[in-house]
């Protein structure tokens, strides 16, 4: 999103030049907010209201992108080190990360290093659909609906997010998602579609589905031709559907082991908690009887 402004001009003017004024009409309503600021010059980030005053954003996706915003480029954004860095614990965080990239604040991809490791590649933008510069694009009229101007495609709708996406997890999510047009040709997705579904897939297998059960779950009762936006759809399942956690299972205590005992009949070892005969002596023993 954004990076510390440490560059800002020391003479920018704020919008009320440090000063208090009163709003009109304001006599009488003394509970009202009023501001107290003071002009910033250094380690300062600058935030749009489109996002402090967002209507559809939880209080908690707000801060966590205010933070976020503040964060010098290459800092760690992933869902342990949130946890560890605020009190609102993982399943909120990765709540409000989810919001933030169905919003367009948030890019977060999987690329592989060329260690051949898996990581999340996360982009923060401090101004979703704006240019890198900052500077606003000139207003163009809308563009007229022709066969070769078909309409701007629509972003996919969030998926959940893995809690440990390891190689091998991510890997199988992504064999069930290839394995899907086998079952019903229109599920054919692109390698870009892929990509954003996969840690959703993979969110599900770790709900202790195989992945059998997770392609069943994503090809049952689909709608009827013609199918528009597989992608959309398999994203929206993948969200609406997601299995509950799998309940709480303590540790099984290991299996007994007895100690060693030589057997009296053939004096082969074999484990028993009190001396005599092994399974086979014992076995012969009793057809001899």
């Amino acid at each position: 999103m954004d990076t510390q402004n440490t560059s800002a001009r020391p003479y920018a003017e704020s919008r009320n030049d440090g000063k208090n004024h009163s709003s009109r009409g304001t006599e009488g309503r003394l509970g009202g907010v009023v501001h107290d600021n003071a002009r910033h010059t250094t380690r300062f980030t600058v935030i749009g209201n489109h996002l402090a005053q967002h209507v559809e954003l939880s209080l908690t996706a707000i801060g966590l992108a205010v933070h976020i915003q503040s964060l010098p480029s290459g800092a760690r954004v992933d869902i342990d080190t949130l946890a560890t860095r605020f009190p609102e614990g993982k399943t909120r965080i990765a709540n409000a990360l989810r919001e933030l990239e169905a919003h367009g604040y948030l890019r977060r991809t999987r690329v592989r290093t060329e260690q051949g490791r898996m990581v999340t590649r996360t982009v923060s933008c401090n101004r979703p659909g704006g240019t890198a510069g900052g500077n606003e694009p000139p207003p163009q009229p809308p563009p007229r609906r022709t066969t070769e101007n078909p309409p701007r495609r629509r972003a996919l709708p969030a998926v959940p997010q893995p809690v440990y996406p390891t190689p091998d997890l991510l890997q199988t999510a992504l064999g069930v998602l290839s394995g899907l047009r086998r079952t019903d040709p229109r599920l054919l997705i692109s390698a870009t579609d892929a990509e954003h579904l996969v840690p959703g897939v993979a969110a599900w297998l770790e709900r202790d589905l195989t992945p059998e059960e997770a392609h069943r779950a994503l090809t049952h009762a689909l709608p009827p031709d013609p199918l528009h936006r597989p992608a959309a759809l398999l994203a929206h399942r993948l969200t609406a559907q997601l299995p509950p956690l799998p309940p709480f299972r303590a540790a099984e205590d290991p299996a007994t082991r007895h100690p060693l005992q030589n057997c009296d009949t053939c004096d082969r070892a074999y484990r028993a908690p009190e001396p005599g005969s092994c399974r086979d002596c014992a076995t012969e023993g009793g057809r001899a009887a």
